[in-house]
């Protein structure tokens, strides 16, 4: 895995809202947006669109 670098930029992890899985990583910069990242992506074990929700990664 690739290190977070110190500064604006962290790796986030996009959860599902209906299964609570987190089925992808992103980056995401912290002085354009302030707020939790929500996008509507292709959940595989819903086998449909879902809300996913901005999570720490472990």
């Amino acid at each position: 895995m690739a290190k977070a670098k110190k500064g604006a930029v962290e790796i986030i992890a996009l959860q599902c809202t209906e299964c609570n899985r987190r089925n992808y990583t992103t980056t995401k910069n912290r002085r354009n947006m302030q707020g939790k990242l929500e996008l509507k992506k292709y959940c595989p074990h819903d086998r449909k669109h879902t809300l996913h929700r901005e999570a720490k990664v472990k």
